[in-house]
């Protein structure tokens, strides 16, 4: 049955928060520490330990007067085994100033080990040997009967002295040969950043001015060889970890593709540009060509920016193949072909930014691209401080990541948190540059990590897929497309290959276009699988291709632009949110999701994020559908003015104004329930094992949804449960109402934006009449001392109800009990 058109906008819901007590959930039950011969380990333990604190003596001994700066100290390498990740939260002790700075997992299999790097002050040095001791004398057993500190003892298999590599998180096969200056990323140790830089300036280190800072962290970047970064580390106490400074970001850039100039001319007469207040979408790439016609309307030069005023704010042509000019064309038109091939009048609602941040004749100099992400953002903001605008980046590090935080990626999560003001920020999964084959497509993807920065938690990184697969150059006669109408571009990188604790990602995909083979030359993205736009040299051509992920990414940013200009104060959680909301696999995708178990469909989401989002869906409902939006904020935690800890505090329960007379109406009518949760978390990058004492997010959010036999009552006692779970590591598959949900909490709830489907009959979703958003950790309740704990949250809450193939009207009788709907320009 044909469906009714989207032509009614979604409905706000005001006001159905209630704040609810959380009830506490209890601390997680200790793991009893491996088997050990008491006597035996905690002499080996403690000849280790000596030797360890002789030769950090020597260290302490070894500063130089005329250099040094900070608390004396030296820092130690302790070894627990793989699984007890546990005993790291108990190594640091903040009134002796203990503290982990630094943790990584070495070997493999039976002997594989988690290393934490600690800094131990002079003043404290038998810190360590005293729990050694106390654990070893019977007479110092807990009232159980069980050995002092046995906890931290029992999972510590070696102590010795650390050294530069011990700091030094990235790859072991990354770590410079002896006398090879490189460029460090240096992670430095809350409020020292003044003592590395006086160190650094004694040693003549060279560094780049920028700095990237966080709540526990400084990063900058410095040069020296490792011989002159153990001086610095003898030296001083401010490092916590060191990494390689990445490599300049790879571009994918578009192939040429001529067209003719006067179907440019003639769009150009049907184009009503956007006022100079309309929403923008923010390019941070190459730099864009002012001049072209199809531009000209929608960038003013005012709006043109560089963070380098030595390279100007014009599109590279020759180094970076006007890569700017390219995403320029679909970050604001789209697809040109539809537009080019069309007549009627087009209205455009957003504008264009761009902030040069790539050199026009080579690669930057090392830097810290965290850095110049915030830097070209506060100038555009600068110029235009009130309009609201969506910033794009397609530019990655050549080098993947396996999920865990950069000091990139950790500042777009920073820029997007900003309490003073939230920013959506859209990023490119990256690309696979060499190596396409027809025979080992999809693999391949799936052995393709996304870059950094796109691991972001906070950030819509986009992937790519396909529906081009027509090919009608008579000179690609033969060839075939690699990717099937549907499926995932050829390029795209996915996180398949990621620990399950980072975030999904892509979290949706975008055409991307297609590459073709022709069984003897490898695969090309020929000019019939690419999107149409842009060309930087009008004066020669107007019309050029592109595509991949710098294409699906500039199409992202185009969507949300839209959104902002139709839905005029939606906060940048929701517009993410509505455009993942609003996504939905293919029929291809679907096919190779049917019938997979849990895990299976983990992996899936991994490749294709929610899938295809829609324009429509994300701003209209159709009368047989309604959605409705919810923009809220809890405090997840609470403390009390004399406690050192922090607990859980409020969760929200939502009381839906529900369709259930038409719902009831329908019986067994089979309908969906979908619901999407998107809010930012606050970083807190360091690599210090990501145990619960040292997570990543702020704080995290949960959803679930009341079942249709439950009362209030019941389901507040369930959340709690569920919540109570979740925090003592319990696996919860079922914590939103049942195993109807598709995905479940243990696909779901990974990164800051969870979504899922409920299916079931219209009757039993009747009575699903309420959902609860609740808290379960974060740094801000791990680390009280930071401040942080009574910080708000917001979200956006997008709830959606389909009943597919009725004529029924769910929309006029939830119309009726809420406030005016948003209106749609």
């Amino acid at each position: 049955m044909p469906q009714p058109p989207r032509n009614r906008p979604h409905l706000r819901v005001e006001g159905t928060g209630q704040t609810e007590r959380y009830t506490n959930p209890s601390q997680p039950t200790t793991r009893r520490p491996p088997y050990r011969d008491r006597e035996q380990h905690a002499a080996a333990l403690t000849a280790a330990i000596a030797q360890a604190i002789q030769a950090g003596r020597g260290e302490v001994a070894a500063r130089e007067p005329t250099i040094a700066d900070g608390e004396p100290g030296f820092y130690l390498q302790i070894a627990v085994p793989h699984g007890e990740g546990e005993a790291i939260d108990k190594l640091s002790n903040r009134p002796k100033r203990v503290e982990v700075v630094s943790t990584k997992e070495t070997g493999d299999g039976a002997n594989s080990y988690i290393e934490a790097t600690v800094f131990v002050p002079a003043e404290a040095e038998t810190y360590y040997l005293d729990k050694v001791e106390a654990y070893r004398d019977p007479a110092r057993n807990t009232r159980t009967g069980r050995p002092a500190n046995e906890a931290l003892v029992a999972r510590m298999d070696n102590v010795q002295i650390a050294t530069v590599q011990s700091l030094f998180t990235d790859d072991v096969g990354l770590f410079p040969p002896s006398g090879q200056p490189v460029w460090w990323e240096v992670w430095l140790r809350r409020d020292t950043r003044e003592r590395f830089m006086h160190v650094a300036d004694r040693l003549n280190i060279q560094r780049r001015e920028h700095i990237v800072s966080f709540r526990e962290r400084d990063v900058v970047l410095a040069l020296a060889d490792a011989a002159t970064m153990t001086r610095l580390i003898r030296n001083c106490d401010a490092v916590a970890e060191l990494r390689l400074a990445k490599d300049t970001p790879a571009m994918f850039l578009g192939l040429g593709g001529g067209e003719q100039a006067e179907w440019s001319d003639e769009l150009l007469s049907r184009i009503n540009p956007p006022g100079m207040a309309a929403p923008a979408v923010c390019l941070l790439d190459s730099g864009v060509t002012q001049r072209h016609p199809l531009i000209q309307p929608v960038l003013d030069e005012t709006d043109m920016h560089t963070v380098e005023p030595t390279w100007g704010r014009a599109d590279t042509a020759a180094f970076w193949n006007g890569h700017g000019t390219a995403m320029s064309g679909v970050a604001i038109y789209g697809d040109l072909h539809p537009l080019l091939a069309g007549t009627d009048a087009v209205d455009l609602q957003h504008r264009l930014e761009s902030v040069k941040i790539l050199p026009p004749d080579g690669h930057n100099d090392p830097e810290l691209y965290g850095a110049i992400t915030m830097e070209a953002v506060a100038r555009v903001e600068l110029q235009a401080p009130h309009r609201p605008r969506v910033v794009c980046m397609a530019i990655t590090s050549a080098n993947p990541v396996p999920g865990k935080p950069s000091s990139w990626s950790a500042a777009v999560d920073q820029l997007c948190f900003d309490e003073e003001q939230r920013r959506l920020l859209v990023v490119s999964a990256g690309n696979i540059r060499d190596g396409l084959a027809s025979a080992t497509y999809l693999d391949a993807n799936d052995l393709a990590p996304v870059e950094d920065p796109a691991q972001a938690w906070n950030a819509l990184t986009v992937g790519a897929y396909t529906d081009k697969v027509n090919i009608t150059d008579p000179d690609y006669r033969g060839w075939q497309p690699i990717g099937a109408p549907g499926d995932l571009s050829p390029s795209s990188r996915t996180s398949v290959t990621w620990s399950r604790q980072w975030p999904i990602k892509p979290d949706v995909v975008f055409e991307g276009g297609n590459f073709a083979d022709d069984g003897l030359q490898a695969p090309e993205p020929i000019d019939d699988l690419r999107l149409l736009t842009t060309h930087s040299k009008p004066n020669l051509r107007l019309l050029d291709t592109i595509g991949d992920t710098s294409g699906a990414s500039a199409l992202a940013a185009n969507m949300a632009a839209r959104i902002m200009a139709a839905r005029p104060g939606l906060w940048p959680e929701t517009v993410r949110g509505l455009i993942v909301h609003s996504a939905e696999w293919t029929p291809a995708m679907q096919a190779r999701m049917a019938g997979r178990s849990k895990a299976e469909l983990h992996s899936l989401l991994r490749r294709y994020g929610y899938g295809v989002p829609d324009f429509d869906r994300a701003i209209l409902s159709a009368s047989n559908d309604l959605t409705l939006l919810i923009e809220d904020e809890l405090n997840p935690f609470d403390k009390e003015q004399r406690s050192s800890t922090a607990k859980s505090k409020d969760m929200r329960l939502h009381r839906l104004p529900w369709p259930r007379r038409e719902l009831l109406a329908l019986g067994e009518m089979p309908v969906e329930f979908r619901i999407t949760l998107s809010y930012f978390v606050e970083p807190n990058p360091g690599e210090r094992g990501w145990t619960r004492r040292h997570r990543y997010a702020s704080h995290n959010l949960r959803f679930a949804v009341k079942r249709a036999t439950e009362t209030v009552d019941d389901f507040r006692r369930r959340i709690n449960r569920v919540a109570r779970e979740e925090e003592d590591g319990i696996s919860v598959s079922s914590g939103a109402g049942d195993d109807n949900w598709y995905l479940g909490g243990t696909v779901r709830d990974r990164g800051s934006l969870h979504s899922d489907w409920w299916r079931g009959t219209a009757a039993d979703l009747a009575g699903r009449d309420a959902i609860g958003i609740y808290p379960v950790g974060g740094w801000w309740k791990e680390k009280p001392h930071l401040d942080r704990w009574n910080t708000a949250a917001r979200y956006a809450l997008i709830v959606t109800i389909r009943a597919p193939g009725t004529n029924v009207d769910l929309y006029t009788p939830v119309a009726n009990q809420v406030s005016v709907p948003i209106s749609v320009r």
